[in-house]
């Protein structure tokens, strides 16, 4: 145990985590010439062709330090704020972590909130000054911020860079020297943490695990304690680049499991794996429950495929823990889920993966947040608004609660002015403004979560020409003047397009949703009215004019009354088209809310 070492790296988004960790198998000798390749623990064609990290990825190297062999387990994270729950689990399952820094762009927002994570965990830091070679790199300026954010001194700092290899014998040794081996007693009754899974189609569920105490051996049975099931470890071994199986694994290392597990909801990510007949053994605490900011419903194209969606769901779910969904149904999609999302990324990644992975082609409906709704008649108690429908009538609401976030930005102080704007805009309320730099702001705003889950992500990069880092905790609720904001087409409301939004904004908002309808339905052969409502009371209407045949091109000439006739048996024959006919919504039309500033 005590050459066994377990290690994350954790930074802000595009640090250059993947490219470091890609010199570190290079080093360690654990990719052969064939294989090597950027990005390599990034397998998924999302991650390479968007250049950042979705998922956490485990993987085993030996290494050879002053003649004696040492095993690190590194486990790669991503950096942006939207699958911040990937960071808890894999810092849950090390004991130390390497923290890198762009040396050209400084101390970011997630840098910060991925650090006080670690050090929550109690986990040994160990900072990384990455990209020192680029021209625009200042080493000297953000070694001290480093110093001052962290307390360390200088010489702990190691300058390093991705793209060469300088500094990764240095990395290597501080690895060995600085983090604590795992502690753990090798004789006590199993007890392993299960960190990830993912769904293998032959195989059944593969579980990724650390073992706190105790050993795994192959053919032994085994028991997750959460669900209560027992089954026979079939196959473990130790997570390389590819999966080498082994006759055990031992107190302080991460391996993987497959016990032929069919069902995907059996597997549960943070579960304690025991051995059936050590009954005393407890659950392994400290791991943190999810919590979902933005709700959507997820509806199937084709309502036969509602099955097919339900099991691509769950195997989804068992491979991202952080996506959570419920059943529903809506009057203009059919049986679909409601499912609650990190952040408006996740949301575009996971149907993004639903379409690649399983095939599965999937309407979203407008993001929202979750509210609280408090009744007249019982002031005390609340209901929960995931969804515009769940909304009880206005004439019996107390009051309405929307949850707030506290938004941490770091900036230029050239457009502190802009950002202040934006936030403003977006009913933020500032709280802090602190200068880490002359040339660096930090502000700290509080803001509802609904304003921010649309476009304030595009804006912000947009205002401060891609300089400002942006970080969000959640602070809890706050009372809100919110309406139900109904979109009907045709006279019939379409529930998928319904949106909670402040009063304030109802009817601006309203007027966009309209126009940008009448731009994206295709036309009809009769006229289509789009009208947007509060309640009763329309706010804005559009019309999309109806496809029209020259009924009155053989008419040249004669008395006018014979065109009217025409005319008007036409007009007859589109008000009866009208009644019956159904619009045809496209996908662009559910998504195109979210862009009513462009």
């Amino acid at each position: 145990m005590n050459n066994i070492r377990n290690f994350c790296i954790i930074a802000h988004i595009d640090h250059g985590k993947s490219t470091l960790a890609d010199r570190l198998l290079d080093s360690t000798g654990s990719v052969s010439e064939r294989e090597k390749q950027d990005q390599l623990l990034d397998n998924m064609d999302l991650e390479r062709e968007r250049g950042i990290t979705i998922k956490s990825h485990a993987i085993q190297m030996n290494y050879t330090y002053k003649g004696v062999g040492y095993v690190l387990n590194l486990i790669d994270t991503p950096g942006h704020v939207d699958f911040s729950y990937e960071v808890s689990r894999s810092i849950a399952a090390c004991e130390g972590a390497l923290l890198i820094v762009d040396a050209a762009q400084n101390i970011q927002a997630q840098t910060i909130s991925n650090l006080y994570l670690a050090l929550e965990n109690n986990l040994e830091i160990i900072p990384i000054l990455n990209k020192v070679d680029l021209p625009s790199a200042s080493p000297e300026e953000v070694t001290d911020d480093i110093v001052e954010l962290l307390g360390c001194s200088r010489e702990d700092i190691i300058p390093a860079s991705g793209k060469t290899g300088q500094g990764v014998p240095l990395i290597l040794e501080a690895i060995i020297s600085r983090i604590p081996p795992p502690t753990g007693n090798s004789s006590s009754p199993l007890q392993a943490l299960i960190f990830d899974s993912i769904y293998n189609p032959f195989r059944g569920v593969e579980t990724y695990f650390r073992v706190m105490n105790g050993k795994i051996y192959a053919g032994d049975k085994i028991k997750f304690i959460a669900t209560g099931k027992e089954y026979i470890a079939d196959e473990v071994g130790s997570l390389k680049l590819k999966q080498e199986p082994r006759s055990y694994v031992g107190t302080g290392d991460v391996g993987y499991l497959i016990t032929g597990i069919k069902d995907a909801s059996e597997v549960k990510v943070g579960d304690t794996i025991s051995n059936p007949k050590d009954s005393g053994v407890s659950a392994i605490s400290g791991f943190e429950e999810v919590k979902p900011m933005v709700f959507a419903g997820v509806y199937p194209v084709d309502t036969e495929d509602y099955e097919d969606l339900r099991s691509s769901m769950e195997k989804l779910q068992l491979n991202d823990a952080s996506l959570v969904y419920s059943p529903e149904s809506s009057a203009a999609l059919g049986f679909g889920f409601r499912c609650g999302f990190l952040g408006m990324l996740h949301l575009e990644i996971i149907q993004e993966r639903l379409e690649r992975e399983f095939g599965m082609s999937v309407i979203t409906t407008v993001p929202n947040v979750s509210y609280k709704a408090y009744i007249k008649k019982n002031p005390g108690q609340s209901i929960p608004v995931n969804n515009p429908s769940d909304l009880p009538d206005p004439s019996l609401l107390d009051r309405v609660e929307e949850p707030y976030i506290k938004a941490s930005i770091i900036t230029k102080s050239d457009f502190v002015g802009n950002i202040m704007s934006l936030c403003i805009e977006k009913r933020g309320i500032i709280t802090n403004q602190t200068y880490l730099t002359t040339e660096r702001v930090e502000l700290t705003f509080d803001m509802p979560l609904a304003e921010i889950v649309f476009d304030f992500y595009d804006r912000l990069k947009t205002v401060s020409k891609g300089y400002a880092s942006f970080d969000y905790s959640s602070i809890g609720l706050r009372s809100s003047k919110l309406v139900k904001l109904d979109i009907l087409l045709n006279g019939n409301p379409v529930d998928a397009l319904s949106a909670l939004i402040n009063s304030e904004n109802a009817y601006t908002v309203g007027k966009k949703m309209c126009e940008k309808l009448r731009e994206l339905i295709p036309r009809q052969q009769f006229d289509i009215p789009i009208q947007a409502a509060i309640g009763a009371k329309i706010i804005s209407r559009e019309t999309i004019k109806a496809l029209r045949k020259d009924v009155t091109a053989k008419c040249y000439g004669g008395d006018i009354t014979r065109k009217r006739k025409l005319l008007e048996k036409q007009k007859k024959g589109k008000k009866k088209m009208r009644q019956v006919g159904s619009v045809e919504i496209p996908q662009q039309a559910f998504m195109a809310v979210l862009k009513l500033n462009e």
